[in-house]
């Protein structure tokens, strides 16, 4: 009886056991082939292996291969070391690349390259330096990727015998900056005072930048990347250099104007038209028709 119970129960541990055997093999072999299906939507594609500032030389030793989603595979990336680095070239990063980021050719540049400003512009634009100091570049607060408005202050030439006026215009709005001197860096973030900035302007504002240097001189106001061009600006004049005096509406002199004087008038003086003035006392005149006089009051206004 024992020997019969024992060997039921060795029975029972052969069937789990195989039972056992059976559900992991199954198991694994549904993970392995999920693994495979995986697999096999996925590319190679080249990463940093460790961050790459602006400027940094690309070397094997700095990247690294992982798979990526064939579905969201991003424009311009490179899926192999030796495509990426060819033999013999030497590519460098036109942009701050973090840890494990694809590398993508809008970012470095081509074979042989070496970080230069024409390599960041965009097409059918322009790169032109502009003078500044402390106080136009917004106290070094101005960076490469930054965007500003570029103000130009300049004095009207004298005219009919009246004196100059100086007077600030808009001359540029949401101009990316790309450099300020030698550094193109656009991942920096600490304060940097410069004498010059490389702004990305059209060919046509270029030349609005290099005849304004000429003619007066130009200050830089920070902007957020946000706000939207204003199709609206002002010309403020030295007389409105108060505080409340500026109300808009400043008008430079027109084609048959001879002094500028009148353009320096606050807007809220001009008027289209003199307003009718009042009576300032009356006086009675009697006027006589034939046998028949009658009387009449009439008004009579300062100045006559």
């Amino acid at each position: 009886m024992p020997q019969r119970r024992s060997l039921i129960i060795l029975g029972l541990a052969v069937l789990l056991g195989l039972a056992a055997v059976f559900v992991t093999n199954s198991f694994l072999g549904t993970v392995e082939q999920k693994q495979e299906q995986a697999v096999q939507g996925t590319v190679k594609v080249a990463v940093a292996r460790v961050p790459l500032e602006y400027g940094t030389q690309l070397t094997p030793d700095k990247l690294r291969l992982v798979d990526w989603p064939q579905a969201s595979l991003p424009e311009g990336a490179f899926n192999s070391i030796p495509q990426l680095l060819p033999m013999g070239k030497t590519r460098v990063a036109l942009r701050p690349i973090a840890i494990n980021e694809p590398v993508l050719s809008s970012k470095i540049s081509g074979e042989g390259g070496r970080a230069t400003i024409s390599a960041v512009l965009r097409p059918d634009m322009r790169a032109a330096a502009v003078r500044v100091s402390d106080v136009a570049g917004v106290a070094g607060f101005v960076l490469p990727g930054d965007t500003v408005d570029v103000l130009v202050t300049r004095t009207l030439p004298e005219m009919g015998g009246a004196g100059a006026g100086q007077i600030t215009d808009v001359l540029l709005q949401n101009v990316r900056v790309i450099a300020i001197d030698q550094d193109a860096n656009d991942g920096a973030s600490d304060p940097k005072v410069g004498k010059t900035a490389t702004l990305e302007v059209a060919q046509v504002d270029a030349q609005k930048l290099a005849l304004a240097q000429q003619v007066g001189s130009l200050s830089l106001a920070l902007r957020n990347v946000a706000d939207q061009t204003n199709p609206v600006v002002q010309t403020v004049g030295i007389e409105d250099l108060r505080d409340g005096a500026y109300v808009g509406g400043y008008a430079g002199p027109g084609p048959s104007s001879t002094a500028p004087a009148a353009a320096w008038q606050p807007a809220r003086a001009r008027s289209a038209s003199p307003a009718p003035r009042k009576p300032a006392r009356t006086s009675t005149i009697q006027i006589v028709r034939g046998t028949k006089d009658s009387s009449y009051e009439v008004g009579r206004y300062a100045g006559f």
